[in-house]
Parts: structure tokens; sequence; C-alpha cells
């Protein structure tokens, strides 16, 4: 990608930013910590679950397998789920650039996928986990060294919660 295909994505991930609804979802898709609810330090608050317990797993190129420091994360994500049973959750997979836009939307889903069954597979309802792709499309780092492409392959889990009642 030439520098003006990457101011471009800057200014589009700017711009998805200033759109973004902090009443529902609660976290922060591609890092920030913009909408979410919470003390850090109380572990009932989506802020916990994401700075604490984490909110993202990292893959290994071209790879949906979870790492073993991937299981560790999600297990404290599943615990706090099930404690939390009011909140609901969008898995957003995400892949690095390298690859064409189509094969990067399937591999964000079947790594969106692997975190959901591995929640569901510790006891989290199905109904309430969602999957989303966003391929290539949301990188949290820009940049064409193995260094960025690490921090794009992940899977990050966005809770939500039905704030109207």
């Amino acid at each position: 990608m030439n520098i003006a295909g990457k101011l471009a994505v800057a200014a589009a991930l700017i711009a998805l930013g200033a759109c973004s609804n902090v009443t529902n979802p609660i976290g922060g898709g591609a890092g920030g910590a913009g909408g979410i609810g919470g003390d850090a330090s109380n572990p009932t608050s989506p802020a916990y679950f994401q700075q604490v317990v984490g909110d993202r797993v990292l893959f290994e190129v071209d790879q949906s397998s979870l790492t073993s420091t991937a299981q560790s994360i999600l297990q404290g994500q599943a615990d706090w789920m099930i404690a939390n049973p009011s909140y609901t959750a969008i898995i957003q997979g995400h892949a690095d650039e390298q690859g064409t836009r189509e094969y990067n939307l399937a591999l964000g889903a079947r790594r969106a996928n692997a975190v959901r069954e591995f929640l569901i597979e510790r006891g989290i309802a199905g109904n309430r986990l969602q999957v989303v792709s966003f391929g290539k499309e949301r990188p949290l780092e820009i940049c064409s060294a193995e260094s960025c492409y690490a921090q794009n392959r992940r899977a990050v889990t966005v809770l939500a919660s039905d704030l109207t009642g």
C-alpha cells in the first residue's frame, strides 16, 4: 500500500471513530476506550473486562487456531461473561494487510468463529455472541512490518448491553 493509500485508511479510521455509538455497544472494537462504562477496578464493569481480563486475542500468520495464550484470555472472558449475564458480545475478526480483501474477510470470520466456539464450549449461550469480520479493513497498526501485522491479526470481543431497560 502506498503512502496515499495509508493516509486514506487513516482518515477513514478517524472518520469511523467520530461516528461511533457510545451507548451500545460498550467496548471499543478498534482498540480505543471510547464508550467503555465503569471503572477498571470494578470486576463487573466493561472497563475491567477490556483492561484486566483482556478483550482481544492474537493469531499467527494465516491461522485461525487459538494459541495457548489466546485460550487463557478467552477462559477469562468466559468466566467474566458467566458472572455478568446481562452482557452480550460481538466478536470482531481481523487480519493483517497481506493477501486479498476476500481472503482476509474469510480469515477474519474464521478467527471470530474460533473465539465464539471456544466461549460456547465454556458455557456462554450462543445467542449472546455474534460475529463479524472486518478482514484487513480496520488495522490497529499501519506499516509493512511484522510488528504491525502481528497486532492486526486479532479477534476482539466487544461487549454490548441492553441499556434501554
